[in-house]
């Protein structure tokens, strides 16, 4: 099938039936020739070794690595993010550091930096004034390796006291980043699930931001299943992004109701979709 919008596989959430590192090669089998991926380790800076299997892995499957999470703390345990905690900028910063090694290691373009949660007693004026300043850095640095920093609004009820559930709160969030740093290697990440379920209207959000948007990512909602489970009129949504100028990578972030394969179903059809 060939398209205009190259279709991503994240495998933190796909081919979940084999062992993380086999993902890759699993996804290149399923016609996909780039993944992305939440962090993979537990730790802001995992060993040597751990990252050289990891590239590794990418390099002899012979896919891309298109998307790359920052360290978002315990994400099983429910932490979304680092980016806002004042006790954490250390630990932001030597993940920092290792980003942008992968980067240049794999030129992978997009990094997903969560926000963070508000801690609790924290004073939240502070912790967007840390995430201020720490964002700025990572779009400078990352800009540097050719990478854009996403900001991802998270679907609200479901992910703690996470600020950003809407289109609007990451856009703002964005739009100081770029005043503050005079680059636009900072944009909007556009998840279909995480929006719908704040309450946004899809094709509202990119008329009205669609010029931030750096990325997308599809699960459908309710559900956070492939597309064709829940409400959301994909086809629609694409159609709508590709008369936006939109012209980025559209990664499935879903969680497969049926084995990964057969969850791929859905693509057929949909306008402007290629491996």
């Amino acid at each position: 099938m060939t398209g205009e919008l190259r279709l991503v596989a994240n495998v933190s959430l796909l081919f979940a039936e084999v062992p993380y590192l086999q993902r890759f090669a699993r996804a290149a089998r399923a016609g996909f020739t780039a993944v992305e991926t939440w962090w993979p380790w537990p730790s802001a800076v995992p060993s040597s070794s751990e990252v050289d299997d990891f590239v590794a892995a990418i390099s002899e499957a012979g896919v891309s690595l298109t998307g790359l999470n920052l360290f978002a703390g315990d994400m099983s345990g429910g932490e979304r993010g680092i980016v806002s905690n004042p006790a954490r900028r250390e630990e932001f910063a030597a993940n920092l550091d290792l980003v942008v090694a992968i980067a240049e290691r794999t030129g992978c373009p997009a990094f997903n930096a969560l926000y963070g949660q508000r801690t609790p007693g924290g004073d939240p004026a502070e912790e967007d004034a840390v995430a201020r300043e720490q964002l700025a850095t990572a779009t400078r640095r990352l800009g540097q390796a050719g990478g854009t920093v996403l900001v991802e609004p998270l679907g609200r009820g479901l992910n703690g006291a996470y600020p950003l559930t809407t289109a609007a709160d990451g856009a703002r969030v964005v739009e100081q980043a770029r005043a503050d740093t005079g680059a636009d290697t900072i944009g909007l990440l556009f998840d279909t699930f995480h929006l719908t379920t704040s309450g946004d209207d899809l094709k509202r959000v990119i008329d009205t931001h669609g010029s931030l948007i750096a990325h997308v990512q599809l699960a459908d909602a309710p559900g956070r299943g492939q597309p064709g489970t829940g409400d959301i009129d994909f086809a629609g949504v694409l159609e709508h992004l590709w008369r936006a100028g939109y012209r980025g990578n559209v990664a499935c972030e879903y969680k497969p109701t049926v084995p990964t394969e057969e969850s791929l179903g859905w693509v057929e059809g949909v306008p402007h979709l290629g491996w």
